[in-house]
């Protein structure tokens, strides 16, 4: 496969969020704003083109009867500096994450691309693959997100497009993900079968 197809893959075709429907917890969690949604993505991004990257270089020395456990730890060692780099310098990011951040060394998303491409394919393969399911999945939260701000405040990125009182609050809290997260899946869906 060449590394540009395997790139587009994780954006287009194997959307973690709107094709696969994975990595729902942060989905919904993180993406009461568009910046919420975009540092949630952009993070994952990080640790999973860290991640596939260092489990292909590593693949041959991982047992196979530890395989996951070493998987996790690989994973928490991208997670951990990131967490504290974003504390450091994003506070308000990291206020608004809050608890997703750490969570990410669970996320199904890193863990499957880990065990489904990165631990099968080469090195730079591998960080494309990576590269791509995240770059997908900050597109799918920045999405939702902005969707979800601009129905409920009138705004998206602090922009105001429609003033507040004709926002529904209800997007703006945990029902209205479930709600715009339908709509764009079902919109996207018609949108791949034209």
């Amino acid at each position: 496969m060449n590394n540009i197809k395997i790139l587009l893959n994780g954006i287009i075709r194997e959307n973690p969020i709107f094709v696969l429907l994975l990595g729902m917890c942060p989905t919904l969690g993180t993406t009461s704003s568009a910046i919420n949604g975009m540092g949630m993505g952009l993070a994952t991004t990080f640790v999973l083109t860290c991640t596939n990257m260092a489990i292909s270089a590593l693949k041959n020395l991982i047992p196979n009867a530890v395989r996951i456990p070493a998987y996790v730890v690989i994973i928490a060692t991208f997670v951990t500096p990131l967490q504290m780099f974003i504390e450091a310098f994003l506070p308000s990011l990291y206020q608004s994450l809050g608890l997703f951040i750490p969570l990410i060394v669970v996320n199904c998303i890193v863990l499957g691309r880990a065990e489904a491409f990165a631990g099968k394919h080469g090195v730079v393969p591998s960080g494309f693959d990576g590269l791509g399911t995240g770059l997908g999945f900050t597109l799918a939260l920045t999405l939702l997100g902005a969707t979800r701000e601009l129905l409920g405040s009138g705004k998206v990125f602090n922009l105001t497009f429609m003033p507040e009182e004709y926002g529904s609050l209800i997007f703006v809290l945990a029902p209205g993900a479930f709600i715009a997260l339908g709509f764009l899946i079902a919109i996207i869906n018609k949108v791949r079968k034209v």
